[in-house]
């Protein structure tokens, strides 16, 4: 503020000067005119009465010039000699300085940080042209859809709508698909070894829609992408070339990946990663190769397999209604020729009708972390800000004392002229000062602190190429912050320093006590922070006991001493039929001949992984809306159970003779056996896939196992069914291990134990189950963490805060505490004089803070486990640890107080 009132008094110098050279100018005009009417009166020439005129207009101009640069001049001289005195100030406080730098650099680092990364994950732009002319095509919502038509609520569409509605629309520029399935494959340059790869599957318009440009060599077309297996051609992402050494020649090379050759035509410009925040895909490639990338895969030629986002880029001059209109007249007139014969039905002529196509803007792209993230960082956002509260709190009562301690500075500098708004202006120009160092401070530690976050709430290895560092929008905000927390803590103690009574500020001694307005702003100020804190701490109570009830959660399998492997199958260019089954055969047996090794398995899905899900049907069952519902499925090897320690219950689990020409069998969980077989053994019943009755006696259920969980720890007990792989061969994704002993050697034993089988066969990764279910936390974990260690950082500035006002107020009492213990009182009276003003303070603002805290824990009731937002015993903890801090930082001036020699206090008098 001090800056700026000095920039100000400047401009209004400078105004100033305007008007005085506009007054002048006009009296200068009529002076001069005169001037010269008056020398061609005297017989001078038109000519010489002009030069005469024009060397007193030089005159005059210099004296313009001399005003005009008075007021700058004056404006910068008094904001350098304010920004001097202020850093000598606070060099000669340096204990004060480290403080209020420190407390301000917590706190605006801290909110800088998450500011950073809800920037990159929620707030900032797609890095290509004019992304505010993006759209992205939402879900089509369907009233009574029937199974001819697409289902209606998703947001995904087939490639045979895509490709009709690219050839039919009149507002869009463009149309992009992209899949909406990101492939991890193995790929290798010709020579080089083999490494894994990520892959993005688009429409050879992707990069035309987007306006994005090459780095080097060309972008796909949409030629690429006409006819299916093609296209063999890919655009490497600018991080993978800076990963292969940013070979000018990587152009025109080929990259060999599940069992085909890709020609490297481009390279994409630095810091593109495609549409989706969080995801950074090293290859780009026609969707029209999608049968050759993933084997199983074949959904292109399935006009009701819905698996692509599209976007796309509007024509100028086309509004968002007119292109909203036109999709929807677009969209049903492709499902009129497309999904439904030549005579549809009422129901499906009534499903065409309500069918609509929302269009939202595309311009942040896609973000599964948008999703993920958008809450907690909400959350962190708001405590990040109660702390710089805080932190503003306890510099302006740190600043109040001070302001007391420089009083008889301030009247003298009064006393020999210096207004008040001077005094005032310099004080804020201390608190600038102070804001920018810690400013500066903050931002610096905010710089890496945006990828920690990071780290801690998401395991994916791409988040890590995210880049959060600060950039100019974050530096903006940062700066507007230390305006504003300059302002914030500056202002009132600045107007109470210069509150002072002259005659008695200037007396010689010892100071004369402050006012009490003073006083009670400081106590204000401390039980506010107490309000605060208490509701930041009680946060983190609920967030920590949420996560302890959490994490204690029975996942109804034993997570300990399990190895996960990630194998890829398609790299090896394996089949899949009865050769890829034999394979994982063999390595089972294989791996459980190791030492050490109590079980092994295949499997799709071990947690956290996502499940697949379908209708199922049962023989003989009349369905239901219990038993209508989805079931989760998981294809597994013979060991799964086993590896998992999932007990079987009733029945048998998987075993050898459940071969692919067997008949279909299954093992169920305990809640799909409740669900569907109430009153009787499920063992034996058949059921199919799908609500087609004619369907429901392909599969057998040949054994229970217990519940377990699948996707999350807080999910619901979910029906599921358990599948053998050797009747359902397909690629698999998870090799578990049941082990004891050493993990590093048991790794390196079953890598060697997979190679002896296929040397061609790659291990894409390796974690532990254990992580898995760790992983699965992650929002809680950060959340917890970052509110406990906002919350702890809190109470040490309140204790900060409580100690500086009672050291200053027991500096004070000196003199009073000197006639009490002359009287007669006693040191446990004095002790106890100064701690009640602490529990006072600190009973005051609990009761105000209580109420606040449980309304903000009502917000973040979503995020917690087992919980209610008013949980007493972490509100209680809450208090209590409040209470004893403000306690400690009360008692170490109140002991000094009550130490005071009687006739050293009243000497000083």
């Amino acid at each position: 503020m001090g800056i700026f009132a000095n920039l100000s008094a400047g401009l209004r110098s400078l105004l100033g000067s305007r008007r005085v050279e506009h007054e002048m100018d006009e009296e200068l005009r009529g002076f001069l005119e005169s001037s010269a009417e008056q020398k061609m009166r005297a017989g001078m020439t038109p000519e010489q009465a002009a030069r005469a005129a024009r060397v007193e207009m030089g005159s005059a101009n210099a004296v313009k010039h001399r005003i005009r640069s008075t007021g700058w001049e004056t404006a910068i001289e008094n904001l350098w000699q304010d920004l001097c005195h202020s850093l000598r100030m606070l060099a000669k406080n340096p204990v004060f300085t480290l403080v209020a730098v420190g407390s301000l650099a917590l706190g605006i680092g801290a909110n800088t940080a998450i500011f950073s990364l809800m920037d990159v994950v929620m707030l900032r732009s797609l890095p290509v042209a004019d992304p505010g002319r993006l759209v992205l095509f939402g879900q089509g919502r369907m009233v009574g859809s029937t199974d001819s038509l697409p289902d209606g609520s998703r947001d995904l569409f087939s490639y045979s709508f895509y490709r009709s509605f690219s050839q039919k629309n009149q507002v869009f520029s463009g149309v992009a698909a992209i899949d909406s399935i990101e492939f991890s494959t193995h790929g290798s340059l010709s020579g080089a070894r083999s490494e894994v790869t990520t892959v993005s599957l688009v429409s050879g318009t992707f990069f035309s829609v987007l306006g994005v440009n090459p780095d080097r060599g060309r972008m796909l077309s949409d030629s690429d992408d006409k006819t299916p297996g093609s296209g063999a051609v890919a655009v490497a992402s600018y991080r993978w070339w800076q990963r292969h050494g940013s070979d000018p020649a990587a152009v025109g090379k080929a990259v060999h990946m599940e069992g085909t050759d890709y020609t490297i035509v481009g390279v994409a410009p630095p810091g593109f990663f495609g549409v989706t925040v969080g995801d950074v895909p090293d290859f780009w490639i026609p969707l029209s190769m999608e049968k050759q990338i993933s084997p199983g895969w074949n959904g292109l030629d399935n006009k009701l397999f819905q698996s692509l986002y599209l976007i796309a880029r509007l024509k100028p001059g086309v509004s968002a209604a007119q292109a909203s209109a036109n999709t929807n007249l677009v969209f049903k007139q492709i499902l009129r020729s497309d999904y439904v014969g030549p005579s549809p039905s009422q129901e499906e002529i009534a499903s065409i009708e309500h069918a609509q196509i929302e269009l939202t803007s595309a311009a942040r792209g896609l973000s599964r972390l948008r999703v993920e993230f958008s809450l907690p960082l909400e959350i962190l956002t708001a405590i990040a800000g109660l702390v710089l509260l805080i932190a503003c709190a306890n510099l302006a009562n740190l600043l109040l004392a001070r302001g007391a301690a420089r009083s008889r500075e301030f009247a003298m500098r009064m006393a020999i002229g210096a207004t008040r708004s001077r005094i005032i202006r310099q004080l804020l120009t201390e608190s600038f000062v102070l804001a920018l160092l810690g400013a500066a401070v903050g931002v610096a530690c905010a710089w890496n602190a945006g990828h920690l976050l990071l780290t801690m709430a998401s395991s994916r290895s791409d988040v890590a190429a995210m880049n959060v560092n600060p950039d100019l929008r974050v530096l903006a905000f940062s700066l507007a912050l230390t305006v504003f927390t300059a302002l914030l803590f500056g202002i009132a103690p600045a107007i109470r320093a210069t509150r002072l009574d002259l005659t008695g500020s200037l007396k010689q001694g010892r100071a004369i006590a402050a006012p009490s307005s003073r006083i009670s702003l400081a106590r204000g100020l401390i039980v506010a922070q107490i309000a605060l804190s208490l509701v930041l701490l009680a946060a983190a109570s609920l967030f920590l006991r949420s996560l302890v009830k959490l994490t204690s959660v029975d996942t109804g399998f034993n997570r300990q001493n399990v190895l996960v492997f990630s194998l890829d199958e398609g790299a090896a260019e394996i089949p899949v039929d009865a050769r890829l089954v034999n394979l994982e055969q063999q390595i089972e047996d294989r791996v459980q001949a190791l030492p050490g090794v109590h079980a092994a398995s295949f499997a799709l899905f071990t947690f956290n992984q996502g499940m697949w899900s379908n209708d199922v049907t049962a023989r003989g069952i009349p369905r239901t809306p219990d038993n209508s519902q989805d079931v989760l499925f998981n294809v597994v090897g013979k060991g799964f159970f086993s590896t998992m320690s999932l007990p079987i219950v009733a029945g048998r689990g998987l075993d050898a003779t459940d071969k692919a020409d067997s008949p279909k069998v299954a093992v169920i969980n305990e809640t799909m056996a409740h669900r569907f077989f109430p009153d009787g053994s499920p063992i034996g019943h058949r059921f199919g896939m799908g609500d087609n009755p004619a369907h429901s006696g392909d599969i057998e259920i040949v054994g229970v196992v217990k519940n377990a969980k699948y996707v999350s720890l807080q999910e619901s007990p979910e029906a599921a069914a358990y599948f053998p792989y050797s009747q359902h061969a397909q690629y698999e994704f998870n090799f578990e291990v049941r082990y004891t002993g050493d993990a590093g050697q048991m790794i390196q034993a079953v890598r060697r134990a997979i190679a002896e089988v296929n040397p061609n066969l790659p291990v894409n990764a390796v974690s532990t189950l254990t992580e898995q279910v760790e992983e699965s936390t992650a929002n809680q974990r950060l959340i917890a963490r970052l509110s406990a260690f906002f919350g702890l950082l809190a109470a040490f500035l309140v204790c900060i805060g409580i100690y500086g006002l009672l050291s200053y107020a027991v500096a004070r009492r000196t003199s009073e505490i000197g006639v009490r213990m002359a009287l007669g009182a006693k040191r446990s009276n004095v002790l106890w004089l100064i701690l009640r003003e602490v529990l006072v303070l600190a009973a005051i603002g609990t009761v105000l803070g209580v109420p606040v805290a449980l309304e903000g824990n009502h917000l973040v009731a979503k995020l917690l486990y087992g919980l209610s937002p008013a949980d007493p015993a972490s509100m209680f903890a809450a208090i209590a640890m409040l209470i004893a801090i403000a306690t400690l930082a009360g008692y170490l001036p109140a002991r000094r107080a009550s130490l005071v020699e009687p006739n050293v206090a009243l000497r000083c008098e």
